[in-house]
Parts: structure tokens; sequence; C-alpha cells
């Protein structure tokens, strides 16, 4: 491989139809680098920028925001849009509380606070008190907590926390009765909760060894282990619980029991949702290390299911799975006797797709999507059905949490035009108390949502969500955005959110697409939008966004797409595919090479959905819709925004660096070709709240200028 010394440099002015501006674009320096593929060579001229603690790709991020900066600056949208999203992003809101150790613990963000405080209270009626304010761990508010699990006496809490977005934590322990940290800190953790013995004198956590040296963001996360830390000790002497010295990919989750007599250990191997189950008897409810109750037991390592632990009662475990149910059942597994022979079907699988199920109060609630929507459904002890937990309306509902013995749980709700509201489910009774409702600047009764159903390329039939104000005129003029995820068995259902209710303000059309690749109609309905069918996901969005058009909702030219992560992907993929069916795209923190994907950080296990290159069938899927080789040279494109953080260790940025380096050289129209980086940012979690503002209502700024929509 060739690399030629010459620094990044400025060069060609290209036109804008957006308010006429001038671009110049960073000319991104091409190396000699060609890989091949099972006898296809396959040309990597931006190679370089996957190196992101080089100064040459420091320098390239400098000048790409440059451009992309006077750009923003210049447009009329921006300031407006600005201000329309601090004003409904600056409302109270809540987390759903949970109950531990006679107290309980819920989240708060005032409005424009940029991390949630975790408040706690020994009843609903006292004044709170602050458990632990994120906000006073950094000066931005880049440092953000990424866990908290308080111990059973509701004593101590374990925290994690990340930096600048990252997904590495460092977990510590703070003493609610002084507000003061313990010495106790353990680092390199990732993909990890903390469980507490009942004893509450340590925890079970998972975590990797340190990465190399320049590897941090970037290096390849493999043989993650799980240990008990006992409190007052240093994390050198923390008990190896388990591990996989035998197959790199495996990753440990951990919970104990409601009893405390048992740790539940979910194994992964990757992204998607087949696991392992194992169990370890934690005998009186603690753990010593010396493996008193044996060591860890495998209930199923064949990986050929979900199996989701939800109760462990009088030698049963309980558990959701989809093995040969795919839209979910529940069955009961005698621990004395756990050979999958003699699993019992508690409640089976019915014509909608459990998302969800708890043991709460002597009972099992149990959430389904039915058409995108959520269902709670409530069953007793024996499985037998005796309820249904009347939801507010059709949307989204979450929570349901807590213990067997516990008497109440609460839950959200929430859909496209109605903020989220917290309640309190009294599981005797049925009784449902509104807990908390957010005032916001949004007046819901001026919008409605309404569900429709698209047909896709090859008949397959799926839910789309319209929101909109009402009396809304079908006469394709209307500014719409169309956001997408399609992916990983997540489901997109309806659920306010600050970016669709500030688009609805400014007066457009907000729609989700509920395509493949979800989980919104049980497994099959995910595996039929991976790997080798990957294509389908994006026909059905393809299909989503030509609906809207037929319908005159939109028009190419008022029809904007968005989506993140795996949903980056996704418009990514789209535009490449029909770049004449809309007007603007912004793929977010997208995963945009597909061919070397898989060889940064977590990256791996996503190959459950997309397989990787190293197969020559999967080469050939991959490298026919991957959106970095797939740019349409001599089309004309829609205006493009790419976002990212250059600390994204989730989905490396070096995806959106290249893709926009190629985009920008390549000849694909007038319309901007961008790409917008946030410093000191990762993949999204965790992020401040300043820089949510920042980031999502430049990217309705952006749209609103291509599609030249006022914004006051």
């Amino acid at each position: 491989m060739k690399l030629a010394l010459t620094a990044v440099t400025l060069a060609a002015t290209l036109a804008t139809s957006a308010h006429a501006q001038s671009l110049t674009y960073p000319v991104t320096r091409k190396v000699d680098q060609a890989d091949v593929y099972h006898g296809t060579s396959v040309a990597d001229p931006y190679r370089w920028l996957e190196d992101d603690n080089s100064a040459e790709t420091k320098a390239w991020v400098v000048e790409q925001n440059k451009v992309t900066d006077k750009f923003l600056d210049a447009m009329p949208q921006r300031l407006p849009a600005r201000r329309i999203y601090t004003e409904l992003y600056n409302f109270e809101r809540f987390g759903i509380p949970f109950r531990e150790g006679g107290r309980y613990f819920w989240s708060r963000n005032d409005g424009l606070q940029q991390q949630n405080v975790i408040y706690t209270a020994k009843s609903l009626k006292d004044a709170p008190t602050v458990a632990l304010d994120p906000n006073l761990l950094s000066k931005d508010g880049t440092v953000a907590l990424s866990g908290l699990v308080p111990s059973r006496d509701g004593k101590l809490i374990a925290y994690g926390i990340a930096g600048a977005g990252s997904d590495w934590q460092t977990w510590k322990v703070r003493d609610l009765a002084t507000g003061q940290d313990l010495d106790d800190k353990i680092e390199w953790v990732k993909f990890s909760s903390a469980a507490w013995t009942a004893d509450g004198r340590g925890f079970f956590y998972s975590r990797y060894d340190a990465p190399k040296d320049g590897e941090k963001l970037k290096g390849a996360n493999y043989f993650q282990k799980l240990y008990y830390h006992r409190l007052g000790t240093p994390q050198s002497d923390d008990v190896l619980v388990a591990e996989n010295r035998d197959d790199k990919e495996w990753g440990f989750g951990a919970e104990v029991s409601d009893d405390g007599q048992l740790l539940l250990i979910s194994v992964w191997k990757s992204a998607g949702s087949k696991n392992g189950l194992l169990v370890l008897p934690l005998p009186k409810g603690r753990f010593d290390g010396s493996f008193a109750g044996g060591k860890p037991q495998a209930i199923t390592v064949d990986f050929d299911a979900m199996y989701s632990p939800v109760a462990a009662q009088g030698g049963k475990l309980v558990v959701r799975t989809d093995k040969g149910a795919p839209r979910g059942k529940l069955i009961s597994i005698d621990l004395k006797n756990p050979a999958p022979a003699h699993w019992k079907t508690l409640v089976d699988q019915g014509p909608d797709a459990m998302t969800q199920a708890s043991a709460v109060g002597g009972r099992y609630l149990l959430s389904y999507l039915q058409d995108a929507a959520t269902l709670v459904r409530v069953h007793g002890a024996d499985g037998k059905r005796l309820s249904e937990v009347q939801l507010p309306g059709v949307g989204t509902a979450g929570g349901f949490g807590g213990r067997w013995s516990d008497t109440e749980t609460f839950f959200s709700y929430t859909s496209l035009t109605t903020p989220a509201e917290i309640h309190r489910y009294d599981v005797k009774t049925g009784k449902i108390e509104l807990f908390k409702k957010p005032k916001t600047a949004f007046n819901t009764d001026e919008f409605e949502t309404r569900r429709e159903f698209v047909t896709s390329k090859d008949g397959t039939r799926f839910p789309i969500f319209i929101a909109a104000k009402k009396g809304l005129k079908l006469d394709g003029s209307n500014p719409t955005l169309l956001y997408g995820y399609g992916g990983f068995n997540i489901s997109m259902t309806p659920a306010y959110g600050v970016t669709a209710a500030s688009w609805l303000k400014m007066g457009g059309v907000y729609v989700i697409a509920s395509i493949r690749g979800g989980g919104e109609y049980g497994s099959a309905w995910h595996e039929a939008g991976t790997k080798l069918n990957k294509q389908n996901v994006f026909d059905d969005f393809i299909a989503a966004g030509e609906w809207l058009v037929k319908n005159k909702v939109a028009s190419p030219s008022t029809l904007a797409i968005n989506g993140g992560s795996n949903g980056g992907l996704l418009v990514g993929a789209v535009v490449n595919q029909r770049p004449e069916l809309f007007a603007a795209a912004v793929p977010q923190v997208g995963v945009l090479d597909m061919l070397r994907y898989q060889h940064f950080t977590i990256g791996w296990a996503w190959a459950t959905d997309y397989g990787t290159s190293d197969k020559a069938d999967m080469f050939k899927a991959l490298y026919a819709y991957s959106p970095l080789h797939n740019i349409k040279s001599g089309a004309t494109y829609p205006a493009v925004m790419v976002t990212t953080g250059d600390h994204d260790d989730r989905v490396v940025p070096a995806h959106s660096f290249k893709y926009t380096a190629a985009l920008q050289a390549a000849d694909t129209g007038p319309a901007p070709k961008l790409i917008r980086i946030e410093v000191n940012a990762g993949h999204g979690a965790g992020k401040p709240t300043s820089k949510i503002i920042e980031e999502r209502s430049d990217m309705l700024a952006f749209i609103a200028n291509t599609m030249k929509l006022e914004v006051r």
C-alpha cells in the first residue's frame, strides 16, 4: 500500500441548490489500497481515515467541520430550528420508578440539564433526595451515567459512568447515607450492568482485558469475562466466575434471582437474540468465591433461540423464549431436571409477538406488539390469562419491573404525539394511577397519529405511523420526514420524541416505518431482514417512501429520510438505490462499510444480522448494497448530511469518514454532501442535552433548507 505524504487540502467549488451557497469540499487524499475478496478486487482509497489517532485524520475532521459549519451557519432555518427544539426539549422528564430495599429510585431532568439526575425516597409522598447527580461529574456534561443498581437493602448503589459517549464504563459504589463514594473502582467494563448478591457484600459484572495502546476506541472486543467484586477489595482480587477460553465471542450478562439463591447468567455470542443460559447456586444468598454450590451449570448453550429469565421460584426457572415459537412463549424449567425434553409451556405463543415478560406480585405481566403497538396481558402463577392492562391508547408502553413479592409496578406510556407519562399499576386490583405527566410546549391537541399499512416489493405488508397536524391536506406538498431502523430485532413503535415534535411544529409530517429486520412480528420477521434477506429491509423502506408519494402525503421534493446506526446503513443503502425518491437524507452514526465493519470494536457481533465478507455468498450480498461501495457517480443525489462522533466506539467514525469522502469525490449532482462530526461525543448514549439539541436541530434545519421550508 502506497501512502502519499500530502496533507488535506481544499479544492473544487460546487454550487448547491440550498440558497445558492457555494461549497468547497476538502479533497481527501487517496491511497493505492485494494483488497481481494473471493477473487474480486475492491479498492479502498480512504483506508487511512480508519486511523482516528493520526494527525492527518484529525486535520480532515477539522476541515470537514469548517465546511459544514459554514453551510449550516448560512441557513436561515438554523437558529429558528434550534429555538424550537430547545423550547420543546425544555420540559420536566421522569424515568420509570423502581423499588429496592424499601426505597424508590427514579430519574428526573428539569428540562435542559445535561444529564438526568437520580432521586430516591422511602415513599412516593416524601420529598425525594438526590442519590446521584451526573452533572457534577464533568463541566461539559460529557460524563454520563451508564447504569445504576442499588444493593438489596437500599443502602448502597453501584453505578457506571462513561465519558464522551464511549461504551467503556467505570463502575463505582456510593453510600446513600453519606453521599460519598467508597474506594471501590471497577474498570474496563463494557456491555454489562451489576448484580448484587443478597447479602450486599459485592456484585457480579463483566469486563474485557485492558486494550492495547491506541486501540481503546477501535480495537476488537473479545473474550469478555464474568467476575465477582467483593466490597473493600481491589479489582485485581475479583473472582473469575465464568469465561470461555475456546470461544472469544462469548459474553456474559448476570442477574440474581429474587430469593437471592441463584445467579442467572445469559451468555451471548453476538448482537442477535439467540443466547445460552447458565445458573450458579448462591447458598444463603452469598458468594464467597469458593463456588460452594458448584460451578455454573448450563441450562442450554446451543444458541438456537432466545432464552430470557423471568423468575426463579420453588426450584423452577421461568423463561421467555422463541424456541419453537417465533412470536414468543413462556416456559417452566425444573432445575432438578433441566433437560429440554422436560421443559413445560406455561404460556403458549399467540398471534402477537411477545416482547417482554416480568414477574411481579405473583403475576406474569406479558407485553406484546399488535401491529407495532403495545398490549400488556396479565397471567397467573399457573400461566392462566387473567386480564389485560388498560393502556391509555394505541402507542408504546414499557417498564413493568419489580419482584415477585411486590404489590405494585410502574410503566410508561407514549405515542408519537404524547410525551411519556408514568403510571403506577396495582398488580392485585389492576388499578392504574397517574404518577407523573409532563407539561410541555408541544400542544398534543393540534396533532394526530394514524396507522397505515404498506405493501412491499414482495407483497409483505407492514405498518407505518404518520403524525401530522389535524386536517392534513393530501396534495403532495407536505415536508415529510421518514424514519426507519430495520435490524437486530429492535421494534419501531410509536413514541414521542423532541425531534418528531419539532418537525411537526415546523409544519412537517413525521413517519415511522416498522419494517422487516425488527421484532414487530417476532423472530421470523427479524430474520426476514437479515443476511441474504437484508435487501428486504431496503425494499420495505423504499415502499414506505413510495406509499407516501402515491398517497400524496409527500412528493420526492418534500420527502426526507433519517436513521441511526443500523438505520444509518438503511439510509445510505436506500439513497444509493433510489436517489430520485428523496430530497434529503441524514444517516447518523451509520454502518456504511459493509466489507470491513467486523474488524472494529464490537462489530464482529453484528454478523448475525449482516453476515461477513469472509464468506463468498455474503460478500456478494454485502458488496451489492454496502453504502460506501455503491455510490452512483453520474446520478443526481438528494442533499446528504452524515453525522457521527469522533469518540464513537460502537460504530467507529471511519464508516462515516470514508463514505463522506467517497460521496464528495463522486459526481452526484449539486445538492450538498456534508458531514457533521461531533467532537468529544460517541454513538449517542449519554450525550449531553446541549449536544443533542445542537445536532438534531441542525438536522431538521438542513432538511428544511433543502425543501425551502420557512421556519419561524
